[in-house]
């Protein structure tokens, strides 16, 4: 059964995850347990996941889980669990939340609040997962929040921040499945292995397929996306290898912080 106190391992770095039982959080909280880098895991949400789920999960003993209110964060505890590494896969949809107002409070509110009320005055580092095409300047409601998120983010000033802007999400387990990922991983079903392998296809696109190339880099797959979120939190932007094509975002008034898109992400959870 997992821990649910709070002492603090005696090496090795700890981490606390906030959205593990979402379509993403889920593969990222295993892919942690699994890692002998991370000695102490910090799962913390709404509701945390069942004991069944964790059944011959490799490193569950190294969890903690902590169930929280987002609208009480000041007695969250979140600062005393002291985590080298914050990652943040939490989200939702307007048609999840219900509004747009609710949308704004749980994808955007509750994210900046839970990140602040985990900062330390440390080397701390920061991973958020958004969304490809976030844009603060963005006219639709999705791109606009997952951009002022970002920036929000930034404006805590973590001494690290890291945020990953995938494509459309292949095999994602939501309880509620998103039209447009459902489409086009059925279109992608229907593509022939040698060509819905991203890795098949070539650099440069080839003239032959360049639709079918641009089509598949808007995909990843959620295991190999939580992979890719799990090696970064692990070496920081600094050490991150040059497949991962970080790109660095400097907003005006703000600190830079680092983005890696979809294909960078893919290239980086193929990495040793």
């Amino acid at each position: 059964m997992a821990s649910n106190t709070s002492d603090a391992a005696k090496t090795g770095e700890s981490v606390l995850l906030l959205g593990a039982t979402g379509a993403v959080g889920r593969h990222v909280l295993r892919e942690l347990l699994a890692s002998n880098h991370w000695t102490r895991v910090v799962e913390a949400g709404r509701r945390v996941t069942a004991e069944d789920v964790l059944q011959g999960v490799v490193g569950k003993e190294k969890l903690v889980q902590k169930t929280i209110d987002f609208e009480k964060l000041d007695v969250s505890g979140l600062k005393d669990e002291k985590a080298d590494v914050v990652v943040i896969v939490l989200g939702t949809s307007k048609a999840a939340a219900g509004s747009a107002e609710n949308f704004i409070k749980i994808d955007r509110e509750y994210v900046i609040n839970a990140a602040k009320a985990a900062k330390l005055d440390t080397d701390q580092r920061l991973l958020y997962l958004s969304s490809t095409g976030a844009s603060s300047s963005s006219f639709f409601l999705y791109p606009k929040s997952k951009g002022l998120t970002e920036q929000g983010l930034d404006a805590l000033g973590y001494k690290d921040f890291i945020v990953f802007r995938p494509g459309l999400l292949d095999n994602a387990e939501r309880d509620k499945p998103r039209m447009v990922e459902t489409i086009f991983s059925t279109i992608n079903g229907w593509m022939p292995s040698s060509i819905s392998n991203v890795s098949a296809i070539p650099v440069g696109c080839p003239s032959s397929y360049p639709f079918l190339a641009h089509l598949i880099d808007l995909f990843n797959q959620v295991t190999e996306l939580a992979k890719s979120i799990v090696k970064a939190a692990q070496v920081g932007s600094k050490s991150l290898p040059a497949v991962a094509g970080a790109v660095t975002e400097s907003p005006k008034g703000l600190p830079p912080y680092h983005i890696i898109f979809n294909k960078g992400a893919l290239d980086l959870a193929k990495t040793t």
